[in-house]
């Protein structure tokens, strides 16, 4: 169980350890950096060095940091966690990973809505959507394809856009169009030979499947997307406890896998 002090915020330990991921999201440790002692964190935090050593452990957990007894905390290279408990854009993930996220649109058609996109989205017989293709990259290797169905006001917007180079949920925000909720389902499917050409990859190997419906503050869908990942190079966890279900998702550094 997570426990809270008595503001009901998170406890020491795990604000510690949220700091540290902070610092190692932005870069100010890298993978092979070592972190700062027991004592120097006592210091900083004014906490005791059990509770140190009880951050170090949720992020050794996370398989963000290794350890070795008598030896300084090192972070971790390969897999790097963005933390699902805050809505982030694949773009944003990527920067916050130091990697450079872009896109590629493989198509961005208006049809008519299927039955199940109809259900996912809430919408009426006869509605149209907008559905976009589109490959994702990291510093310009393919690691997902999305296929995202838009409700047609929302896709309009899309389509006014330059999904190759912007966020579309970044763009959509500016424009007043808040992402609030997401609902994730993850499995995992073999690769069609449509997402094996789109990826660069053999035809049937297993892909990361993740589909979400994504809605405002008022509970409106926004969005139906589902988006196939390789196993390779991305991953997901989820870590629980009473109060609180986190998502993450990693990436895997080139020759990590």
């Amino acid at each position: 169980m997570a426990i809270k002090d008595e503001q009901g915020r998170p406890s020491l330990y795990r604000r510690i350890a949220d700091d540290l991921k902070a610092e190692i999201s932005a870069g100010t440790y890298s993978a092979g950096d070592a972190l700062p002692s027991e004592s120097e964190l006592a210091q900083r935090y004014d906490a005791s060095r059990g509770t140190i050593r009880q951050a170090f452990a949720a992020l050794r957990t996370d398989g963000i940091i290794s350890s070795r007894r008598g030896a300084r905390r090192v972070v971790q290279g390969g897999p790097r966690l963005q933390d699902f408990a805050a809505l982030l854009s694949f773009s944003r993930w990527g920067r916050a990973i130091g990697e450079e996220p872009s896109g590629r649109v493989v198509s961005l058609d208006r049809r008519g809505a299927t039955e199940g996109e109809r259900d996912h989205l809430n919408l009426p017989d006869g509605a149209y959507i907008y559905h976009l293709t589109r490959v994702r990259l990291l510093d310009d290797r393919p690691v997902m394809v999305e296929r995202t169905a838009y409700p047609d006001r929302i896709g309009a917007l899309v389509a006014g856009m330059d999904p190759d180079r912007e966020s579309i949920t970044e763009r959509l925000a500016e424009l007043g169009t808040t992402f609030a909720d997401a609902e994730h389902t993850i499995d995992a499917v073999r690769a069609t030979a449509d997402d094996a050409r789109l990826l660069g990859a053999r035809p049937g190997i297993p892909l990361l499947r993740e589909r979400r419906r994504t809605t405002d503050p008022s509970g409106v869908p926004l969005e139906w997307s589902e988006d196939r990942y390789l196993g390779d190079q991305v991953a997901f966890t989820v870590r629980n406890s009473a109060d609180r279900n986190t998502l993450s998702r990693w990436h895997s550094a080139p020759g990590s896998a």
